[in-house]
Order: structure tokens, then sequence, then C-alpha cells
């Protein structure tokens, strides 16, 4: 039984084709950066590159035009649909049958493919997620949001922990999934955001296995500002508890973490203003540990950024799941009807 096992996997890698789903929405610049990566991405696997034009007003034509002779591209121009809905859109069009699917504001070291590539061979999977890290190039804002969301610190390492192998939740930042499980799944719903981990349930449910690839990092640069930062933790926070409800099987405690702190801070705040030092005191000591952190890893202007960028990261978050797990269990409304934001119609 083994040696079968072993050979259907032998040869499934040797018939397996790669296609790079990248949906772009008014990103020119960002198409640009990723496929100069692209030109540098080392392996001798033959693959295509499908980008799908979300409904842009800002085309992207021009500059995948210019990469047509280094690159082989798949270019497709629809209206607006949703990331989800175009990334859908490019599996049903790709000519592969593995796909990985980026999105436009990432970038690719050298040896990415060849990781994925090694890493399946040595254990076949449906479904994979690669963690992201910030590129030397990126802004001080750009690096302490990086910290923010990757480090032990904030969320325990989740994104990217060697620990989180089993049991891993694909983002569609950086994420592989095989056309036999899209098929299977109908590939990404219409949550946005949130149609990373609705996928990833749906085929978990179905009986794939998803796993990390801990060494198959993009450079991620994320959001640019503390505002648009703060739009997507907080919506982060409202599609929790809509995923919980859908799949209740799901909810964990640890969802509850950056309402729970953002309260503690509060109180903390309320309780100095009475002349009690103790609360705050333990805060201080938190953030003093994220500074020094960030400090080691990414520079002193880096670290002056951390503790407002982990505020907004908690509070958004932490509002937005706490709001949205109340609006659900007042309402008999479904959450189409009471988030119709959070959701594209396809």
């Amino acid at each position: 039984m083994a040696f079968v096992l072993s050979f259907f996997t032998f040869v499934t890698m040797q018939t397996l084709s790669f296609s790079f789903i990248i949906p772009v929405y008014n990103r020119p610049d960002e198409i640009q950066e990723l496929l100069d990566s692209f030109v540098s991405l080392l392996g001798e696997v033959t693959y295509e590159i499908v980008i799908i034009e979300d409904g842009s007003t800002i085309s992207s034509e021009d500059v995948i035009t210019s990469f047509k002779n280094r690159l082989n591209i798949s270019y497709y121009n629809k209206p607006n649909s949703g990331p989800g809905d175009s990334r859908n859109y490019g599996m049903k069009n790709a000519k592969g049958n593995y796909f990985i699917i980026l999105d436009s504001d990432c970038l690719l070291p050298v040896d990415y493919l060849n990781t994925i590539i090694n890493s399946l061979n040595n254990d076949y999977v449906d479904c994979f997620g690669g963690p992201d890290a910030a590129h030397a190039s990126f802004s001080s804002l750009q690096k302490a949001i990086d910290f923010s969301m990757t480090s032990f610190i904030t969320t325990g390492g989740i994104r990217g922990n060697k620990r989180s192998v089993d049991e891993f939740q694909p983002r569609s930042f950086n994420m592989g999934l095989s056309k036999t499980a899209f098929q299977a799944t109908n590939g990404f719903g219409n949550i946005h955001p949130g149609e990373d981990p609705d996928l990833s349930i749906r085929l978990k449910k179905l009986g794939f296995k998803t796993t990390l690839i801990p060494d198959a990092f993009v450079y991620h640069k994320r959001r640019i500002s503390w505002s648009k930062f703060h739009e997507q933790v907080y919506k982060f926070g409202m599609t929790r508890p809509i995923l919980n409800s859908w799949y209740p099987e799901t909810k964990k405690i640890t969802y509850w973490f950056p309402t729970l702190f953002s309260l503690a801070f509060v109180f903390a705040i309320v309780m100095l203003i009475f002349g009690h030092l103790l609360p705050i005191l333990i805060f201080a000591v938190y953030f003093g540990i994220a500074f020094i952190s960030a400090i080691i890893s990414k520079g002193f202007i880096v670290a002056l950024m951390v503790v407002p960028t982990i505020l907004i990261q908690f509070f958004g978050y932490g509002y937005g799941f706490l709001k949205s797990t109340l609006t659900l269990a007042l309402s008999k409304k479904s959450p189409q009807q009471l988030f119709p934001h959070l959701f594209f119609n396809i």
C-alpha cells in the first residue's frame, strides 16, 4: 500500500503544472514590481502567470504587455466582483493543474518556486500556505505592520510559525491550491475579507489536507497607512464571527483576545486617572518588550512605530469582532443582510 501511495505521489508530481493566479485592482505599480521579481525567479519548471484585472479604472495592461516577451502571461479583464471571484475566474481559465495564488502587493524571493516544488515532492498536499516577510526596501511603517502581524508577542507567530504547520489555514496572499481541490470546493466565496479561512474550512470538511510551508515566504507590502491598516483589521474582526456562525466547530477563545486586550487597556487608563498605576504598568512592560523585540529585528525607527501599530491592530480587530458578535447574536437577519459591505454580489 505504501508503495502504491508513493508511486501515485511520484506520478502526480511529474505531471504538475503551475499557474500563478493574481487579481489586481488599480495597482499597476505593484504589478510592475511583482513581475520584476518573477523575472529573477529560479527554477527549471515552466509556469504561467494569470493576471485578472478586476474592473480596474487604472489599467495594468501596458505594464503587463512590457513583460510579454520575458514571461508567460495570460491577462484577463472583467467587471469588478472582488478578489475571491477574480481568483476563481483565473483558476477556471488557467492552463495548469496546480494554482499558486498571490496578492498584487507581493514580491517573490528567488527561491520561492523551488521551495514549493521541493516541499510538494517530499509531502504532496492539495493546499498550502506560506508566511510573509518585510523586504528591505519597504517603508518603516510597512515593516512595523509586518512586525505587528507576524510577531510572537502579538499574534503568537501563527502566520508563519513552524509549529503551525498542521491545521494551518492558508491566506490568499500566498497560497497553493490544486485544480482537484478547486473543483471540489468551487473556490472562494463572496465574503471579503474572510474568503481565505472560509475556503480552508471547507477544504478540511471535504478531507483535503492543508499545510504551511514555512520557507515559502513572500515579501508582503500590506497597507501603507495606519488608517488603511485599521480598516483592514477592523474588517478581519467583523468577518470572524460570521465564519464562527457558519462553522461553529471552528470557534476559539483566542479570537476574543484582541477584544479583551482592548477592554483591559481602557480599564487601565481609567484606573490611572483614579491614581492606580499597576494595570497601566503591566501594559508598559508588554509594550516595552515589543519595542525591544522590534529594535532587535527591525531597527529603532521601526520600533518607534510598533506600539501605535499594535494598538491599532488590537483595537481595530477587537472592536470589529465585538460589534459583529453582538449584532449577529441580537438579530435574526443573515450576515449578508447585516453587513452587505463585507460581501460581493457575484
